[in-house]
């Protein structure tokens, strides 16, 4: 299990190369990248958390999703800071003997992180700032795990 909470960018080709790197062990392996996007407007997002914290809640997830799935390898990566629209701004691997375990594991985190992941998102375009709110459609994801 990897989680890295980074402000700079990532490399989607490197981190993916270097997850699986020498691994024989691995039958699938799922990826998923986050980008900012903008719906109309948006000049930057502006992303806060509490290191600590968040590393902690995320290494928790991630075990959750370790005790209902056979994952062979892990990885989170959620950048902070300043991101203009088009930048990556998370990633998730998993690995796993078989594809079932990958593709199972993979939306769970992804469900859980954006539901429980503790980081603020700020949104600044040209008509002011807005804190983004968490979203009933992401908390009615958690109802399926």
């Amino acid at each position: 299990m990897t989680v890295r909470i980074q402000p700079e960018p990532f490399d989607v080709g490197v981190e993916l190369a270097a997850f699986s790197q020498g691994r024989a062990d691995i039958g699938a392996e799922v990826t998923f990248t986050g980008i900012v996007r903008d719906d109309g407007g948006l000049r930057h997002m502006e992303i806060e958390h509490y290191p600590a914290m968040t590393k902690s809640a995320i290494e928790e997830i991630v075990s959750m999703a370790s005790k209902r799935w056979e994952l062979r390898a892990s990885l989170v990566i959620h950048r902070f800071g300043r991101l203009k629209p088009g930048e990556k701004i998370m990633m998730v691997a998993t690995a796993s003997s078989h594809r079932a375990d990958a593709f199972a594991a993979a939306e769970f985190l992804m469900d859980y992180l954006k539901s429980r992941a503790p980081f603020w998102k700020k949104e600044v375009g040209a008509d002011g700032e807005v804190w983004v709110d968490a979203k009933a459609d992401d908390e009615d994801a958690l109802k399926r795990w």
